[in-house]
């Protein structure tokens, strides 16, 4: 069996924009502020998408989905999630896990925690599960500037004969 792992990163800052949604793991969380980015600014789901990538040496996020690119503006980050995962199956890949740890101040992140696993796992077809960390008020994290989000995930492949 080939195995192999990825890792993930991703990282937002707040937006000035009362408009804007902030969305972690496809969960939106009312009345905090949003995240500036190309598409829906989905952190954990850059991150996931981003490990996987990583893993099948099929590039990074950016490559796939660059923000000048009119058909990811303010996409739902579940859908390049999805996509990413029909990316590895297409090689003959299979998403074993994807662990992804969420670094925040704000929002508390355990009440929701379960449904962003959900949310995750569903688009990867694979077990996702999310870590919530604090910067402890240190750097532009603790100050509260952004949010940011590492994963690493592991595929594997039966070898071809």
């Amino acid at each position: 069996m080939n195995v192999r792992v990825g890792q993930g990163f991703d990282i937002h800052r707040f937006s000035d924009d009362p408009e804007r949604v902030l969305v972690l793991g496809g969960v939106v969380f009312a009345g905090e502020r949003g995240l500036v980015g190309h598409s829906d600014a989905d952190v954990p789901a850059h991150a996931v998408a981003d490990a996987l990538l990583g893993a099948a040496g099929l590039g990074d996020i950016g490559e796939h989905f660059p923000d000048t690119d009119p058909q990811w503006q303010g996409v739902d980050s579940l859908v390049i999630v999805r996509h990413v995962a029909g990316l590895l199956r297409a090689e003959g890949w299979r998403i074993g896990n994807v662990d992804c740890a969420v670094v925040c101040e704000a929002p508390k992140l355990a009440p929701r925690k379960a449904e962003m696993q959900a949310n995750l796992s569903d688009a990867a077809g694979a077990p996702v599960t999310v870590k919530g960390r604090r910067a402890e008020g240190l750097g532009t994290l603790g100050r509260r500037e952004g949010i940011a989000a590492w994963a690493v995930a592991v595929i594997h492949r039966e070898e071809q004969p």
